[in-house]
């Protein structure tokens, strides 16, 4: 594997990539990637790794430096260390072993690159005790820290850091690795708009054949409106159920995941297997697609508003449609809070308007 071909597998992120292909050149001791996952940056860290571990050979063409790539992009590379929070949060004894870990000499390549995923829930008290080892790490040891957003308690480590920001793929982009992915060309472009600029959200939607019923039973939530509670309340559990079943296709990866596992554990015995990590992941997952299908549920009502809104006549349908939007965002901020889920919808199509004689367009 050559140098580009390492870094084919960073799509639709070129302000990244070259910043970072020129910094391989000569790298600082530590690096921040922003930005959700599946807009690449772990694609991204892992090219960066076999960049970096390639370039400590004499040859950068040779059969050596390949290998460091290719192992490096796999994410096998014994030279290349992820961390992952084994629970909802970085904790300190967490970093204290991210710091022995980064105080070890690499095995191969002559340098070490630790990848530390999900740094944005790191605790106050762990972002301050990985600092210093962030500021001073041993010549041969890169950090690479992934974050979704910067937190005010994070900002100090941060200026330690190179920031690297990783903004959502554009449908665009998205679509056309749906379509190499042999996905039915009408159907692309609808997943990439609803994978909100992440490729691992398009992906999973692609294996999900109930995706399409899904998005057509949220457009239809304004016409089943009455402004009663027993009509929302029968939607509201069609919906959830929905969401329920579009679990399937990450249950299933999970299953195979956890097969894998045993498989392992078979092999090499339970100890040190990272099953706890493997759960914790999964579970993790399962929230976060919940949440996924409700944001896409809230963008697909806004769209149906705002194309009502733009039809809208001397009723008033323009305005009332923009307010309703509004509620609709207002609705999606408070997802950061875990609320009720059910009460959460039911409490919002209570306040939305109901929409007569616009049936939705597919």
């Amino acid at each position: 594997m050559n140098e580009d071909e390492l870094w084919d597998a960073v799509v639709g992120q070129p302000e990244a990539v070259a910043l970072l292909r020129e910094a391989a050149t000569a790298p600082v001791h530590a690096y921040m990637f922003v930005g959700s996952p599946g807009t690449g940056r772990m694609e991204a860290a892992r090219a960066l790794a076999g960049s970096l571990f390639a370039g400590v050979v004499d040859d950068p063409s040779s059969t050596g430096a390949n290998r460091h790539r290719r192992l490096a992009v796999k994410g096998s590379h014994p030279d290349l260390v992820l961390i992952q929070p084994g629970g909802r949060t970085l904790r300190v004894d967490e970093t204290a072993a991210i710091t022995r870990e980064g105080s070890r000499s690499p095995l191969e390549a002559g340098r070490k690159v630790i990848v530390v995923d999900r740094f944005e829930t790191a605790e106050p008290e762990a972002a301050a005790s990985l600092l210093k080892t962030i500021e001073e790490p041993p010549a041969s040891t890169v950090f690479i820290l992934l974050a979704e957003e910067v937190l005010e308690e994070h900002v100090t480590v941060l200026s330690r850091c190179v920031r690297v920001d990783f903004p959502p793929l554009s449908d665009e982009v998205v679509t056309q690795v749906l379509l190499a992915d042999s996905v039915p060309e009408e159907l692309a472009p609808v997943l990439a708009t609803a994978s909100g600029g992440r490729l691992d959200r398009a992906r999973l939607l692609a294996a999900d054949p109930a995706f399409i019923g899904r998005r057509n039973a949220w457009r239809s939530v304004p016409d089943r409106l009455d402004g009663t509670g027993a009509a929302v309340a029968v939607v509201v559990s069609e919906l959830q159920e929905m969401i329920n079943d579009s679990q399937t296709p990450l249950t299933d990866l999970h299953e195979v995941e956890m097969k894998d596992l045993a498989e392992r554990e078979k092999t090499l015995g339970a100890r040190g297997s990272g099953r706890s990590q493997l759960v914790e992941r999964q579970r993790r997952e399962a929230r976060r697609l919940r949440d996924d299908e409700i944001r896409f549920g809230f963008a697909t009502l806004s769209r149906r508003y705002l194309e009502w809104a733009s039809n809208g006549s001397s009723d008033g349908a323009g305005g009332v449609g923009l307010e309703a939007t509004a509620r609709i965002t207002e609705a999606a901020g408070e997802l950061v809070r875990n609320p009720n889920e059910s009460l959460l919808l039911q409490a919002l199509f209570l306040d939305l308007p109901a929409i007569r004689g616009h049936p939705p367009s597919s």
